[in-house]
């Protein structure tokens, strides 16, 4: 395989996982673990900045509460007051040793602007694609004209690249369909 596509499946991949986790962040009104675990809070008297994935554990009593462990009890105020300034629109209750983080109900109008949201971070991951694909395209042209590919395997490898672009594509579609869903599904 050209060094060049399996560059582009990387990078096509690595910018679908971005979308993943992006969409992932934006809250359905149902409490989920992507809601928070790659939320920063500065702990240790600030000294450090680490995610609350590597800090705590994750649990979803319920479709509306998030519980918080910290590995380390003495850092519960410090993950406390971090989560209130990430100003993520939950409530952040300190229960003992534990963080209960408590999800509101959305309101329609908010559901609508996370649809928007949605939308957007996808977009902009599908120009991330077609971007990639460019390159690719530029990098096949360029080893064509330096004779070191053949008509027949530009042809070839052009081909393999807008296939690739394409099933990206289609999954970037896929994961903003079924995050809209989850948004608009009461």
């Amino acid at each position: 395989m050209n060094p060049t596509l399996s560059e582009l499946k990387q990078k096509m991949d690595k910018a679908l996982q971005i979308l993943s986790q992006d969409l992932g962040t934006i809250r359905a009104g149902r409490a989920s673990a992507a809601l928070v675990e790659h939320t920063r809070v500065k702990v240790y008297g600030g000294s450090t900045e680490l995610a609350i994935s590597e800090i705590a554990s994750i649990a979803a009593t319920d479709p509306k509460t998030l519980v918080l462990t910290p590995f380390d009890v003495s850092i519960t105020d410090e993950i406390e007051k971090g989560l209130n300034q990430a100003n993520l629109g939950v409530t952040v209750a300190r229960d003992g040793e534990v963080i209960r983080l408590i999800v509101p109900p959305l309101t329609q109008e908010r559901r609508e602007e996370f649809v928007k949201l949605a939308k957007t971070k996808a977009e902009g991951v599908k120009v991330m694609v077609r971007q990639i694909r460019q390159d690719a395209m530029n990098k096949i042209k360029d080893q064509f004209a330096a004779k070191t590919i053949t008509e027949d395997q530009k042809f070839a490898f052009d081909k393999e690249v807008q296939k690739e672009t394409d099933d990206r594509t289609e999954k970037a579609d896929e994961l903003l369909e079924s995050k809209v869903n989850e948004l608009t599904t009461v």
